[in-house]
């Protein structure tokens, strides 16, 4: 409603975007390029990524995140003029005539109450004019990507932008699957996290779907606020000792307790040698391994989980199986293009 402080907004975007683009100016910059002379000592790519990697990572995911909407938006542009030239038909006509055409002004009733919702002291009938614009682009806004979304679904479409990389250590994590699959799914994640919790049975789905394709890898990010999840960590670690990692990993995302009682039971409903178990956990036998993920999330930059790394490629939040999906699905592509032109350049 106010268009200085919208303008005020996207400036600030702008800034910072141009700020995090000159940050790092290059997809793949020479680690051996100096970045700073300090007293005659040069520093170089590779030192600033060794020392300030995490932060870095987490400012070019916050740059991809900017870039992947607006290249949704490219996308949904484009289709929309494809839609039009096949129509034989200028885009301002289809959206007039095809997309907008259901599309109806508000009632001076629901103009009102709409009103009565807003934080201000002007009149209503100095205003009434902007909340019908406001409303009726709102409107237009949702006809017009319901339509698009139905464009996308008729169309192939191939994202190649990729999220930044980083390197993960997993020579020695719990892994579930072939070690020569093409897709290696990474994840940092919290047995009491919630949506660590709700993203696990997703994840199983996929490893079944993608089959040898696909590789499961499990690191541990136990976060300071719940105070089990990383004796919870210890002992699915205690339980792989037996050779049933991930049979305990998945009871503790699927029965979400966590105190100490409650993991030496799960050590017995899996049948294992729970004197064995109940040692390994209460001497703490594991400790160092979940800390030293843990280190290795922190060095990363990760704030939260669950976090992601396929192949490298670092993403995070609140995901679901559609996301998981189209990250496993673009590596397979990027792979069977690779493949595609090494059997050319071999002919």
């Amino acid at each position: 409603m106010n268009s200085r402080l919208r303008c005020a907004c996207l400036l600030v975007v702008g800034l910072s975007l141009s700020a995090v683009a000159n940050l790092w100016g290059q997809s793949d910059p020479d680690p051996k390029g100096v970045v700073a002379k300090v007293s005659g000592d040069n520093l170089t790519y590779a030192d600033l990524q060794r020392s300030e990697g995490g932060k870095l990572l987490q400012a070019k995911y916050q740059y991809y995140l900017n870039e992947r909407k607006a290249l949704e938006e490219l996308i949904d542009n484009q289709l929309l003029a494809d839609e039009a030239k096949r129509r034989n038909i200028s885009l301002d006509q289809l959206l007039n005539a095809e997309v907008y055409k259901d599309v109806k002004d508000p009632t001076e009733d629901q103009l009102e109450v709409y009103y009565e919702g807003l934080d201000t002291q002007e009149p209503y009938a100095s205003v009434r004019d902007e909340v019908l614009q406001h409303i009726r682009e709102l409107r237009r806004a949702k006809a017009r990507a319901a339509f698009v979304d139905n464009l996308r679904k008729q169309a192939n479409i191939n994202i190649l932008l990729t999220p930044p990389v980083a390197d993960v250590d997993i020579a020695k994590a719990y892994a579930k699957g072939s070690p020569d699959a093409q897709v290696t799914l990474v994840e940092f994640a919290d047995y009491e996290c919630p949506y660590c919790q709700k993203v696990n049975p997703q994840i199983q789905q996929m490893k079944k779907e993608y089959g040898d394709k696909l590789t499961i890898v499990y690191k541990d990010f136990p976060l300071p606020m719940h105070h089990t999840s990383e004796k919870a960590a210890e002992a699915a670690r205690c339980a792989g000792e037996q050779g049933k990692f991930w049979e305990y990993h998945d009871v503790l995302f699927y029965s979400k307790q966590t105190d100490v009682a409650a993991l030496k039971e799960h050590a017995q409903v899996l049948r294992l040698d729970t004197d064995r178990f109940d040692a390994c956990l209460d001497n703490g036998t594991e400790a160092a391994a979940v800390k030293k993920d843990l280190e290795e999330a922190k060095g990363l930059g990760l704030t939260g989980t669950p976090s992601f790394f396929v192949n490298g490629h670092f993403f995070s939040g609140v995901v679901d199986l559609g996301t998981l999906k189209d990250m496993v699905n673009q590596q397979l592509n990027l792979a069977a293009t690779t493949h595609a032109k090494q059997q050319v350049s071999q002919k």
